[in-house]
């Protein structure tokens, strides 16, 4: 089975990957506009990009646990995985800034007031470098080594991103919670080296 989906993934182009990823994002809009979002289509929109952009958060970082403890090789889609968050996240900040809120005065009011709204500004500022250098070229000019450390900041903006979603929903709801809780064992899961429990080494993986 893990050779099965190991060779359908040698074949998948990750233009295939971007194009699949971003279709919601186009459909979403589009129900917002036409006003079939319900009756704030602005928060509704404001808050599936927000969360569609975490859940390609977590997808991108469960794909090293994959390949460690199942045996499945999906790295090549991770850069895709990245950037799809990005583009969420950037466009979940696109409509809290531009529909949303629309007052300059009142962003910065938001966002040093509002201590979700801080912790997720925090958590993008996270991923704005991690998108920036998802190329080949940076690699080569950080080297890989300083490439690694510099993305390992994508644990830090999940775990900002799952504490952002929680603080918002109102009560203590069980999905964010759920989030929260996945997030926490994928981070937890760099502890755990190749030979079994403790600390990873200094060629533990990203």
């Amino acid at each position: 089975m893990t050779d099965t989906v190991n060779s359908a993934a040698r074949r998948l182009p990750t233009g295939v990957v971007y194009g699949v990823g971003l279709v919601p994002m186009g459909w979403l809009f589009w129900l917002a506009v036409s006003g079939q979002l319900g009756v704030d289509p602005t928060k509704a929109l404001e808050h599936r990009y927000g969360l569609i952009g975490l859940q390609f958060l977590i997808a991108s970082l469960c794909v090293t646990p994959l390949r460690r403890f199942a045996g499945l090789n999906l790295l090549r889609f991770r850069r895709a995985l990245g950037l799809l968050t990005f583009f969420y996240i950037a466009a979940h900040l696109s409509v809290w800034l531009v529909l949303d809120v629309q007052q300059p005065a009142l962003i910065w009011q938001d966002i040093l007031n509002r201590p979700y709204i801080t912790i997720g500004m925090v958590g993008f500022l996270c991923l704005l470098p991690l998108a920036l250098t998802s190329n080949a070229w940076s690699i080569r000019r950080l080297g890989a080594m300083n490439w690694r450390r510099l993305h390992r900041l994508a644990y830090l903006a999940a775990m900002l991103g799952a504490i952002h979603y929680v603080m918002l929903v109102k009560g203590w709801q069980v999905t964010p919670l759920l989030y929260l809780t996945g997030i926490v064992g994928l981070v937890g899961l760099r502890l755990v080296p190749r030979g079994g429990f403790g600390f990873v080494g200094r060629r533990g993986n990203v």
